[in-house]
């Protein structure tokens, strides 16, 4: 064979090489596609009576009642194996080159879930994040009784962290769910997952704690009021079972309170009445039907409470209301309090959420409002969760500082002169000061950045808001904002801020 023929052939094989591995990542690659699974039979077991009452449970030895909820909730408890596209992932050494073919040939990784049986026709509940970044056809189930099965996505909740499956099987046996505003903090629980690949493990232990805020879930409308147990949660458990002891699903185990990676005695699980309602929407909309008050919450504490003339440290500040929210519909103001929502009492910012996240848009619910010393109710009409990417969204998501043509949010009449800059690290937050033609020694000050993680992150303060004042005074230069901050600092006391949001709402945060 000729030279020139060898040559042609070597590029005639190494362009059929990546031919074929281009079709092989067309095949292989793709993303996650959400495809509302058909409704057969989706009747839910739902309890709001204890199989043992409380005088039977005292009678009962309690590794009795161990071994027979095991037993009986196990087969609902299901493995999740999830294939994932590490493509993303930057390798150890930087190679550029093995990125390049990673584009050809894109890598995998398998993590591991649990999820709960909800329905005999195969609807199963999980951690959104369990599935989250799957492939195309990467997810599979495998029962209690080891059959496996390809796994569909219904729909996903990143507000909660929850998430549906479809099995095309029948006749499963489906968790009993129960009613998770009854359990009491000391009950025993016991929870059912996989951790570690270590199939149906059961540990045992109390719920520690109610309506806890963890800042977990990285998402503009997150809900968080979990439940806190001491049983012993780690990785694979996640979107496994919280039972109580007769056997009903109370909650979804999601995280855990580590500084070692793997369990140090603090899990947490979605409340079983708040990922019920989620698993309805989804299964019979392929999403979730929230209803919004247009509020901004802040929990009373006592500083507030002395301002406001409360007597009792109780209920939740409404620190700013949306523009045409259903809040200002309601002809709610800032600085009302609400004291209940449909008679039930909320002491918890997180809390309320959850309360109302229980409705969908349309629905009616009634807040007790206090407000300058008197009480009264007010019936609220939820609008619909807006579906549009938020600003805030927009300007975090910039991987470099972004241009300030680039903030649409800020008024065009203080872009043509003076603007300046800090980066004050220690609250967690950069503030950028715009000046005013018809007044150049006069700055409007706005939150360019806000530090994931950090105090002002934390606290709810998002890029874009405008400060108001801070401490209770009106601040119209950087110099003096550091100043008021420094001070704060050195004195141990809380700084206090207000803002205005660019959907003209003000609204009140304190740090530290």
């Amino acid at each position: 064979m000729k030279f020139r023929d060898k040559i042609l052939s070597s590029i005639l094989l190494l362009l059929i090489g990546v031919m074929l591995g281009m079709i092989l990542m067309m095949f292989r690659e793709g993303t996650l596609t959400l495809d509302l699974a058909e409704v057969k039979v989706t009747e839910f077991n739902r309890s709001t009576t204890p199989f043992w009452s409380n005088d039977e449970l005292e009678k009962i030895d309690d590794r009795f009642i161990f071994r027979s909820v095991a037993s009986s909730v196990t087969p609902t408890v299901v493995y999740i194996e999830t294939i994932i596209s590490s493509r993303n992932l930057e390798s150890a050494d930087g190679d550029e080159g093995n990125r390049l073919w990673d584009r050809f040939l894109p890598p995998r990784a398998r993590t591991v879930g649990s999820g709960v049986v909800i329905t005999s026709d195969g609807y199963i509940l999980t951690n959104y994040h369990v599935i989250r970044d799957a492939v195309r056809d990467g997810i599979s189930v495998t029962l209690d009784d080891k059959r496996t099965f390809d796994a569909r996505v219904v729909g996903g909740d990143p507000s909660t962290d929850l998430a549906v499956l479809k099995i095309d099987e029948t006749g499963l046996q489906a968790s009993i769910i129960g009613d998770s505003d009854q359990i009491q903090v000391g009950e025993w629980v016991l929870a059912i997952g996989n951790p570690f690949r270590l199939r149906s493990t059961v540990t045992a232990g109390i719920v520690g704690a109610l309506s806890r805020d963890v800042q977990i879930i990285n998402d503009e409308f997150r809900i968080e009021s979990f439940i806190q147990t001491d049983a012993a949660i780690n990785r694979g458990n996640s979107g496994g079972a919280l039972v109580n002891t007769s056997g009903e699903l109370i909650g979804i185990n999601t995280a855990i309170a580590t500084q070692s990676g793997s369990y140090q005695g603090y899990g947490f699980a979605v409340p079983s009445n708040l990922a019920l309602k989620v698993a309805k929407d989804i299964i019979e909309f392929g999403e979730v039907k929230r209803g919004l008050m247009g509020v901004r919450l802040q929990t009373i504490d006592s500083r507030n409470a002395r301002r406001l003339g409360l007597n009792k440290i109780e209920g939740v500040l409404i620190a700013g209301i949306g523009d045409d929210s259903a809040a200002l519909q309601a002809e709610l103001q800032p600085d009302d309090i609400i004291m209940a929502v449909n008679s039930i009492p909320v002491n918890e910012a997180n809390y309320l959420q959850e309360k109302v996240a229980m409705f969908r848009p349309g629905d009616e619910v009634t807040l007790t409002i206090w407000r300058n010393g008197n009480r009264f109710d007010r019936v609220v009409t939820l609008k619909e969760m807006p579906v549009s990417e938020s600003i805030t969204d927009r300007i975090e998501n910039f991987e470099d500082e972004p241009e300030l043509d680039n903030w649409n949010e800020i008024p065009e009449n203080g872009r043509e002169l003076g603007i300046e800059q800090k980066n004050f690290e220690d609250i967690g937050f950069t503030l950028r000061a715009l000046s005013k033609p018809e007044n150049p020694e006069h700055f409007n000050i706005y939150i360019q950045r806000v530090q994931r993680g950090s105090e002002a992150w934390n606290r709810g303060l998002r890029a874009g808001y405008e400060l108001i004042e801070l401490n209770g005074s009106v601040i119209n230069d950087l110099d003096s904002v550091q100043d008021v901050i420094n001070n704060t600092l050195k004195s141990s006391e809380s700084l206090s801020l207000k803002v205005r949001s660019e959907a003209g709402d003000t609204g009140y945060y304190k740090l530290f």
